[in-house]
């Protein structure tokens, strides 16, 4: 494309202001602004804006609040907890990880800033006995389930396989790639862990104009977490422009995706119980879930909306309704926390772009440092002077015909690291007291007795969930440590 083509495009959209520079820049320069601004959609990005400011306009209007909104209808949910039932679920879970159908998609694409470190938060070490980062934890999780569906469906050992597709950002995708060759994939085969990229959008100031980041650089940010759908139709490298996340997954015969947030470490990864529940109740897209701690609980809800499934923020829940409970069971109407932890068909996540156009993206106001068009001066705000947008993975939701909620118990499944060490919620502190008071409850579901403060941590190479400690049973453990196999559980004793 010319030059001259390339400015009247941008001239077109009203962002001609990008080209404020150019005489002033050097060949190099303009060579730079000219490759990001070609690769740019720019029409959709002002399409982008004006349905996140039309939506956000929307959601603030009083006619929007609390009439549409209702809790889940009956039948739309079920819980974990019901042995028989649990058990089917895990069966027909472990049975499609066992004929290779089951894919994981990991959202790791945030960096660790509010945690005071720079690395990939999946990086992270939350202060273990074992030091264990949460990438490697969740690799070992995979890599244990896949041996447990081999020994319960007769397969032969390394004959299972589920394939980690993790996705970054473009902070983190150099670093989470080289820490991952410098640790050899934690025992993972490295074909089976694909790397993708979630996908930018320029920064915006509040009417709209695109930020430059330096005479020659658009500022831009990630797109949220719900760019993963748009990240898993893009080219996993430059030099192979069909070989994408979808067409690996169909090469592969993948009929079903676990998706989670790396921040969690207690979550499943491909839990053959979410996985079952959602087979059977031939869902398209379901999500897991965990009852609110309390009425006012700063967290986003699964409900109905306009008779949509999606997720309400807290601060679109009345008082009223965040209080409301069910006459038949004494539950909160709106307890169904949502924790970022989905199911989809592959077949679903191949429609998704039938209908991207139409969801809206959020606003986020923030702030971005920018260049001065007139001083040429690059200006750090103080306050927020723009906006990052970004859609949320949640957004499909509405779209789906079939939808699943499944309800499990928060103290088994979601603890997020979130928050500075110190901070007393959601930081490594609790992450690290949550996962070992589970491992506390796997010995002694299995028959074994714990002294109290003492800390005994299991690999997920032992056990995924309490499975395979059936030789504690009648033991007392008295000391604390770390162990990588059944047999040292002994030495504490």
């Amino acid at each position: 494309m010319s030059i001259d083509t390339l400015r009247k495009r941008y001239a077109a959209a009203g962002q001609e202001h990008l080209f404020t520079f150019w005489s002033q820049l050097s060949p190099n320069e303009q060579e730079a602004l000219v490759t990001q601004l070609e690769a740019l959609d720019i029409e959709r990005v002002n399409r982008i804006y004006n349905k996140a400011v039309g939506s956000e306009s929307g959601a603030l209007s009083p006619t929007s609040l609390s009439a549409s909104i209702e809790p889940l209808p009956k039948g739309a949910s079920e819980s974990v907890g019901t042995p028989e039932k649990d058990e089917e679920w895990r069966r027909i879970g472990l049975g499609a990880i066992a004929r290779g159908e089951v894919g994981v998609l990991l959202m790791a694409g945030g960096q660790g800033t509010r945690l005071g470190s720079s690395a990939p938060k999946g990086c992270y070490d939350i202060g273990l006995p074992s030091h264990k980062c949460l990438f490697q934890y969740q690799a070992e999780r995979i890599a244990r389930l896949q041996t447990v569906a081999e020994r319960e469906f007769g397969k032969p050992a390394g004959s299972v396989v589920i394939p980690w597709y993790v996705m970054t950002s473009g902070p983190t995708r150099r670093e989470t790639e080289s820490f991952f060759v410098s640790k050899k994939y934690f025992g993972l085969n490295p074909k089976n862990v694909i790397f993708f990229e979630q996908g930018t959008l320029p920064c915006l100031t509040e009417d709209g104009q695109v930020l430059l980041e330096t005479p020659y650089r658009v500022a831009v940010a990630p797109d949220g977490n719900g760019g993963l759908y748009a990240a898993t139709r893009s080219p996993l490298s430059p030099d192979n422009k069909s070989h994408t996340v979808l067409s690996d997954l169909a090469k592969r015969k993948i009929l079903y995706v676990h998706a989670y947030c790396v921040d969690n470490c207690l979550v499943r990864v491909a839990d053959p119980v979410f996985l079952g529940y959602s087979i059977q109740k031939q869902a398209d897209c379901a999500a897991k879930v965990v009852p609110k701690a309390y009425p006012t609980e700063s967290v986003g809800v699964v409900a109905y909306r306009d008779s949509n499934f999606s997720v309400v923020e807290y601060s679109e829940i009345s008082v009223e309704q965040a209080q409301r409970r069910d006459p038949e069971t004494g539950e909160l109407a709106f307890r169904a926390g949502n924790i970022a932890n989905h199911f989809y068909t592959t077949a679903f996540l191949n429609q998704v772009e039938r209908f991207e156009e139409e969801l809206a993206f959020h606003i986020a106001r923030k702030k971005i440092p920018y260049v001065d068009l007139k001083t040429k001066q690059v200006v750090k705000p103080t306050k927020p002077n723009g906006m990052k947008l970004e859609m949320f993975v949640f957004d499909v939701f509405p779209f789906t015909e079939r939808f699943a909620v499944l309800e499990v118990a928060r103290n088994e499944e979601f603890s997020p690291l979130k928050n500075a060490p110190g901070t007393g919620s959601d930081d490594p502190e609790t992450s690290r007291r949550d996962l070992l008071a589970q491992h506390r409850r796997f010995l002694e579901r299995a028959g074994a007795t714990v002294k109290e403060g003492v800390e005994i941590e299991i690999s997920p190479l032992v056990s995924y969930a309490g499975e395979g400690l059936e030789s504690v049973k009648g033991k007392s453990f008295t000391k604390s440590g770390y162990v990588e196999n059944v047999e040292e559980l002994d030495v504490l004793a």
